[in-house]
This record gives C-alpha cells, structure tokens and sequence, in this order.
C-alpha cells in the first residue's frame, strides 16, 4: 500500500525508536512476541522503509531499556540531537519518576534543548496499578513541568484514569498522551475507552499521539476499517491542533510497515483540509516540540 498523496506533506516522526542489538538492547525484546523487530533497528533501516515518505524530522522515543543505562542512552541520543547530522533533532528519555534519585536525574538534562521530556512505560507488569499517582511520582512530574520538561503516558487503557487524575495535579506539566490511550483495532472495553478518551481530551496541559495501534491489526484484517473508529474518535475530541502524528518504528513492523500506517492514516482522514493535515503531520509537533517548521515539498 503506497501513501494516499502522490507528494505527501512533510511529516515530523514523533515516535521513533532506535535500537542496534549491541549498545543498546531492550529486555523486552526477548518475549516470544517480539521475534518480528528482535534484529538492529538503527537509523539505516529506518531511512530506507521511510523512502518516499517526506519525513522532515524525527523524535527519538525510548526504549524502556534497564534503569542503568538510562543515562548513557539520554546522553547517547542528545549528541545524535546536537550533531544535526540527522533527522533525530530532539528526544523524550527513559525516566522512572517514582525513584528519589529521578529529580537529580532530570535535573542533569535540565537545559538541554534536546531532551524535551521523559517518559516511563507503565504497562509492564513491574508497574503496579496507581504507581503514577504515588507521591514522590507526583512530585517528580511536577518537577519537569518546573524546568520545562514533558511526560508521555504509555499506560494501561484501565488506566486512563489514573492518567487524568495525574495530568490534573500537575497543571503546569505538559503532557503527551501515547498510541491514543494504548487501543485496539477491537478494544475489550470500547465504551469505557471512548468515554476515557473523551474526558482526558478536555484537560488542556494534555495532547495525545495518534501512533502505535497499527501493531494491533492482524494481517487478515481490512487495516483501514478496523481502526477508523479509533483515529476518528481521538481526533475528534482532541481537535486538529493536539493530535501528532507518531509512526512508532520499528514496533509498527510487527503487523504492518511505517508506509502503511501513512497511506492508512491519509485515507481515513482524507476528508480533512491540507492546513489540518499539514497540522497534523508536522505543524503541532513543531510546536509542541520546538522543532523549526519544514518546508513544504515541491
């Protein structure tokens, strides 16, 4: 399936992940389910299935790779940012909020334009249910709204709710929230995920990325149908200016490829206007991200 556009608008990638099997390799990568993407996924392979995709630039999202590489990965991919070398200009970086040394931590990456926040997946089984809304959690997010940071929620969809309850103690720390709440082409609870979706929306230190759920599709499946509802759903209550585009490569790979995710996304919001598009695909991340606004092609 090639993109919907014949010459598609520039697209800031706001989830890319990067692993090469040697530096950096996540334990999650192990489970038997992650055969697909256990093999290095590193910047070559990423431009290579990306051709002809207009990517302008890239955010580098983490891999929750162990706690004691967390700083060498931070300062691994703020030297990528900095050496403006390639299309990874800024990154958001493994952090766990709820350990006391997390403060002095984020701290270090306190004035690195690079780094614009942190993000701790919370949807493995070592993190336990209401872990988000402990008070040392609590603090520490408070903490990066204060220096300017971000935090993305990957969290359970019977979660949601701590989520909110969390982005609303922490007014002044902006908030991204991951793969549209973590749901399914088929979601378990659809009624509870829509609802969930639609109170989170009307916080306002809150954006969601539509990414991730492609890997939710088996190759059987009417890809474009199964997740209309989804993609419609979210953009609809969040509105056209907090909603990004997210590719999360290489996990997407496990069902579809990066290419298919575009060319779906373009025909499910093909009734939208190019100023919305264009918003969608770059404009709001640029902003949100103080990444500089690519140019138009052709």
């Amino acid at each position: 399936m090639q993109p919907f556009n014949a010459v598609h608008t520039p697209i800031i990638d706001t989830h890319l992940h990067l692993w090469d099997m040697k530096q950096f390799r996540p334990p999650w990568l192990n489970e038997a389910a992650e055969v697909k993407i256990r093999k290095p996924c590193t910047l070559r392979e990423y431009e290579i299935e990306t051709k002809g995709l207009n990517i302008a630039h890239a955010v580098y999202m983490e891999i929750d790779i162990n706690a004691e590489k967390q700083v060498e990965e931070a300062d691994w991919i703020s030297d990528m940012c900095h050496s403006g070398k390639t299309k990874v200009v800024k990154a958001v970086v493994s952090g766990r909020p709820a350990d006391p040394k997390f403060r002095a931590y984020a701290h270090r990456y306190k004035n690195d334009a690079a780094i614009t926040g942190f993000r701790q997946v919370l949807q493995v089984p070592d993190a336990k249910p209401g872990l988000c809304l402990t008070k040392t959690f609590v603090d520490n997010i408070r903490y990066l709204g204060s220096i300017g940071k971000t935090f993305d929620f990957c969290i359970r969809p019977g979660e949601l709710q701590d989520a909110m309850k969390l982005a609303r103690l922490c007014p002044d720390t902006r908030f991204v929230l991951d793969h549209c709440g973590n749901a399914a082409a088929r979601n378990a609870n659809q009624v509870v995920w829509e609802s969930d979706i639609r109170e989170f929306a009307q916080i306002p230190n809150v954006v969601c990325k539509i990414s991730g759920i492609i890997k939710t599709v088996k190759p059987e499946w009417d890809t474009e149908r199964e997740l209309f509802h989804v993609v419609r759903h979210v953009y609809q209550c969040f509105g056209p200016d907090r909603v990004m585009f997210g590719g999360d490569w290489p996990v997407c790979n496990k069902t579809k490829s990066l290419q298919d995710w575009v060319a779906t996304l373009d025909r499910i919001l093909v009734d939208k206007s190019p100023a919305e598009l264009a918003k969608f695909y770059h404009g709001n991340a640029a902003r949100f991200y103080g990444i500089p606004m690519p140019k138009a092609a052709g």
